[in-house]
């Protein structure tokens, strides 16, 4: 009998201190209440509670990564597109998010969700996909100033995709598609352009050198030599005649 009411007491002494002894890491805090009222916070370390009069609620300190799910916007130019993204925040004040709000997590989940149509829905188009960084920058503020109260402090917020309707997209690439060639088609007017004033200058110079233009002529008939399959008339000034003479004979006496 006595063997059976030591190991009772020892159980219940077992319980209670596996009721009081809390242990709590570094990236977290707790939250103690005394019969219902808030008393402080504790930890890290070994935390030592009133078993049956106090309770704790825990808090994770560390960055919470979480997923905005995709949302369905109207930009200012009437475009629907479905946009997602990925909020960064953190804990940096236990109490306040013990004491004001149900669910943090949930509370900043929602928040971001609005707030992410809110400024999909007074941007335009082109800001939704070049100033990306911009809209990033306001979204985190507003979300930020909303969860400040709850002891939550947002880092970062970053949108991850942006889903345009098909027939938007193909307009789109139909534009770029004519960007492109327009891009083309200048650059291959400044080449004529830049080719024609190389021609002109070329021009101006064997005009006041009459010796160049026959220079070019004789240039001219040696590329053309080598090809034998076909008889070639080239207008040539009299004043070459003795010069294409002596060339040919001394072509026969090789």
């Amino acid at each position: 009998m006595n063997l059976f009411i030591y190991l009772l007491i020892a159980v219940v002494v077992i319980i209670l201190l596996s009721a009081a002894i809390k242990v709590v890491r570094e990236y977290e805090r707790v939250g103690v209440f005394r019969l219902g009222r808030f008393v402080g916070l504790r930890g890290p370390g070994l935390v030592l509670i009133i078993p049956f009069i106090e309770n704790v609620r825990k808090i994770d300190l560390r960055i919470v990564t979480m997923d905005v799910p995709q949302q369905e916007c109207i930009t200012v130019d009437n475009v629907t597109v479905r946009v997602d993204a990925v909020v960064y925040f953190r804990v940096v004040n236990p109490a306040d998010a013990i004491l004001k709000v149900l669910d943090y997590i949930k509370a900043t989940s929602l928040l971001a969700q609005t707030t992410l149509r809110n400024v999909v829905g007074q941007s335009t188009l082109d800001e939704l996909l070049a100033q990306r960084d911009r809209l990033n920058e306001k979204i985190k503020t507003i979300v930020d100033e909303g969860t400040d109260p709850w002891g939550i402090k947002v880092s970062m917020v970053e949108v991850k995709e942006v889903q345009l309707p098909q027939t938007m997209q193909r307009a789109m690439a139909a534009q770029a598609e004519a960007e492109r060639e327009r891009r083309a088609k200048v650059v291959h007017a400044e080449g004529e352009y830049q080719a024609a004033e190389k021609l002109a200058q070329a021009a101006k110079v064997i005009s006041s050198q009459p010796s160049a233009l026959q220079l070019r002529y004789l240039q001219t008939l040696s590329v053309i030599a080598t090809e034998r399959s076909n008889i070639i008339v080239f207008p040539l000034p009299m004043d070459l005649v003795p010069l294409l003479g002596k060339a040919s004979g001394s072509e026969k006496s090789k």
